[in-house]
């Protein structure tokens, strides 16, 4: 049962992956928990896909931002900036959910054979996502005001990518999720 469920946590990329040597130390998680944010965008389109569900769903997206907002000065960050980062992790999402569509609907033999719950199975991920980059938002909040945040953040992206396996359609959504995680003033 527990090689199950290791299994299964290395194959939805739910398993955090160890940083090289060579990897910023302060991006490394905030990096590696918006890629794994990204790798489950394959399980929303999956229930999504053939349903009358949208990919965008503009309740959803608002309790999210609304969420974060409200717990971003608790944890010594500005609200705006939270959100602002908080969307691009939406918007990075639904880049992978249209990628996948149109995969599935020029390739049908591609589509995954199961539909998961949307609630049961893949909001409470996301939530448990979201809550771990707010707490790593907190953690880095020196580290990405610093001059050096955009290049340390891009070494970061290539490493978790590489590590990870992402495809192009993954890698690119990564870009856009921390595309605004430095936040220099």
């Amino acid at each position: 049962m527990r090689l199950r469920v290791l299994c299964v946590l290395l194959v939805t990329g739910l398993l955090a992956v160890p940083a090289p040597a060579s990897a910023s130390p302060g991006f490394w998680k905030l990096t590696d928990l918006a890629a794994q944010r990204v790798q489950i965008a394959d399980k929303v389109a999956a229930a999504k896909f053939g349903t009358p569900s949208p990919i965008d769903d503009p309740v959803r997206e608002q309790q999210i931002l609304d969420s974060v907002a409200a717990k971003a000065p608790g944890l010594g960050l500005d609200a705006d900036g939270v959100v602002r980062f908080f969307r691009d992790q939406i918007e990075a999402n639904k880049v992978v959910q249209r990628g996948l569509y149109t995969r599935w609907t020029e390739h049908p033999g591609t589509r995954p054979p199961g539909r998961p719950d949307l609630a049961t199975e893949v909001r409470p991920v996301i939530d448990r996502l979201n809550a771990g980059l707010l707490t790593e938002l907190a953690a880095t909040r020196d580290a990405r005001a610093r001059r050096s945040c955009d290049a340390r953040l891009a070494v970061t992206v290539r490493l978790v990518d590489a590590r990870r396996a992402l495809d192009r359609l993954h890698a690119g959504a990564l870009g856009e999720a921390v595309r605004s995680a430095c936040s220099r003033p």
